[in-house]
């Protein structure tokens, strides 16, 4: 399985795959390397071991990357070697694209090496001896199939000298020859952004419409690199503007996540229905999506006249607001919201943007949001309002906004927890204070056992938390479902501090939990001995 570029799938798909025990391949990493590089692979391969406990430590992985860096200089040019052991420093910066990497073939791969001269036509390529290279180049030449399924019009494309281009198709090359991942003389062209090379092959009859093994065509290629004149130029010998590639995506899709608004504009220009703004690649994201997602509030703006539909939701049931709330493109939120957009759609978790807004800590959004009546109390599918995800987020300023704006800081999500609740089990302590200050319960419980935000400061070991709590009156004797107190659970994680601050404030030493034991009893049990000697000298008391 591979994975292809990051670009190229979303965050969503890599998960899918990896939680299938899908991993990337290691087939686009080119032969001709150091031999250093090859202790970094089986790192990354021990990094993703489907056995957690197998993967290596990060300061490991750190410590041998770095031995490693010193020994291998990474901005250096690749290093060939030849069958006679002399190197030979390629100069083929296309073998790296965007999409795929095309590994140059040995020297020794070309078969009239010997006849014309030792390093053979593609050395002259390679040294840009070009004038050579036209006057050694056969015709039998032309139709020599390299490593790769590459021809010698693929080498001679890439080498960036049109002249010597125009001299092997002259001796009959085929201009749409391909390559074993099917790139075109053409792709590579557009890759490279040889603009009379790629007018030079459309001359020639290069098929603007042909696609790689991925549909990639050229128009998608020069969309992801925002190449506008090569746009034009592809455009104008028939390539199909709505082409979608493997994977649903059209060239209007990338030029949308990239941001390119001059090829976004070309684009619309050449597409005649105003549905196919809201054409969907495979995972149903539109144009918008993207386009909000990365935050291009032009291309946004662009696509919004043409009639893309703001309340369109991708296979996860999140519309554009939902991307451009999460993110916090405040600009994006604001334009989207006078298109009339839904602000309480629920993606497939129940997350409205408000939630996605709050969890970020995005309170500009957030106010944006409930000015134009986004409910402060909708529930996920765990039970959770907008409070609770700011409140585990330590965001205390969207706390005190969606208060103010009607929120329930008493409202139980998943389990019972209240946003008091998770405050405490993070230690947020002015979120906490903030909380009780608008009056929250402080001696709610949740519902599997008892426990009370005290129980669970006091695990917590967040002593602020404890101290607010005990001041706006927090029961420092309650019991979960097992008898525990807030004292037996301090005893037990051992933290000096709040052990006296609930003696202070009238801890009952003396009670007993479900197995019969005290507080006392915890301590030595969990042979915390401060703890035991500070509730040894309250018994003598």
């Amino acid at each position: 399985m591979c994975f292809g570029p990051i670009y190229r799938c979303s965050v969503t798909k890599v998960l899918l795959q990896v939680s299938k025990g899908k991993r990337p391949c290691l087939d686009m990493i080119p032969e001709e390397r150091p031999q250093e590089c090859d202790e970094l692979i089986n790192i990354m391969k021990q990094c993703w071991d489907k056995t957690p406990q197998m993967r290596p430590p990060f300061s490991d992985i750190v410590w041998k990357t770095e031995t490693l860096n010193e020994v291998v200089k990474i901005p250096g040019p690749i290093t060939c070697h030849k069958n006679g052991g002399t190197e030979q420093k390629s100069n083929y910066s296309w073998m790296f694209s965007p999409v795929h990497k095309i590994m140059l073939p040995e020297m020794s791969d070309t078969p009239s090496a010997d006849q014309h001269g030792k390093d053979g036509i593609l050395s002259m390529l390679s040294k840009k001896d070009f004038s050579s290279f036209r006057q050694s180049v056969k015709r039998e030449d032309v139709y020599t199939q390299f490593s790769g399924q590459k021809s010698l019009l693929h080498f001679t494309v890439a080498s960036g000298d049109a002249e010597s281009v125009k001299h092997v198709l002259s001796l009959g090359a085929e201009v749409n020859c391909t390559t074993a991942r099917g790139y075109t003389p053409l792709i590579i062209a557009v890759l490279q952004r040889f603009y009379d090379i790629i007018s030079l092959l459309l001359e020639h009859g290069a098929a603007a419409t042909q696609g790689d093994e991925d549909q990639w065509t050229p128009l998608h290629f020069a969309a992801q690199n925002g190449d506008d004149r090569t746009i034009r130029l592809l455009l104008e010998k028939g390539a199909v503007a709505d082409a979608q590639e493997k994977a649903g995506w059209m060239p209007l899709h990338l030029a949308c996540q990239n941001g390119h608004e001059t090829v976004v504009r070309l684009l619309l220009s050449r597409l005649s229905e105003d549905s196919i703004v809201d054409q969907e690649e495979d995972e149903g994201k539109t144009p918008l999506h993207l386009a909000c997602s990365y935050g291009h509030l032009t291309i946004v703006k662009l696509l919004l006249a043409r009639g893309a539909d703001p309340n369109a939701t991708d296979y996860s049931f999140s519309t554009a607001l939902h991307l451009s709330a999460e993110q916090g493109y405040n600009r994006v939120v604001r334009l989207l919201l006078t298109y009339e957009v839904k602000t309480d759609i629920s993606d497939i978790r129940g997350y409205t943007p408000l939630h996605l807004a709050a969890l970020k800590g995005h309170a500009g959004i957030c106010r944006q949001l409930l000015s134009l009546g986004a409910n402060p109390n909708s529930k996920t599918d765990q039970g959770w309002t907008p409070i609770h995800l700011a409140a585990l987020r330590g965001h205390e300023a969207v706390v005190v906004l969606l208060e103010s704006k009607g929120g329930s800081v008493n409202l139980k999500g998943q389990n019972g927890w209240t946003p008091l609740h998770l405050a405490c089990h993070q230690g947020e302590s002015e979120v906490v204070a903030k909380l009780l200050g608008a009056k929250a319960d402080p001696n709610i419980t949740e519902d599997s056992e008892g426990w009370t935000p005290l129980h669970i400061a006091c695990t917590s070991l967040c002593f602020p938390c404890v101290l607010h709590l005990i001041s706006h009156q927090a029961d420092v004797n309650a019991v979960n479902t097992r008898n525990a107190t807030p004292l037996h659970l301090a005893a037990q994680h051992g933290c000096v501090p709040i052990i006296k601050g609930l003696l202070l404030n009238g801890a009952d030493w003396t009670l007993v939990d479900s197995s019969g034991s005290t507080a006392l009893n915890v301590a030595q049990r969990c042979e915390k001995w401060e703890i035991v000697e500070l509730l040894k000298n309250k018994c003598e008391e």
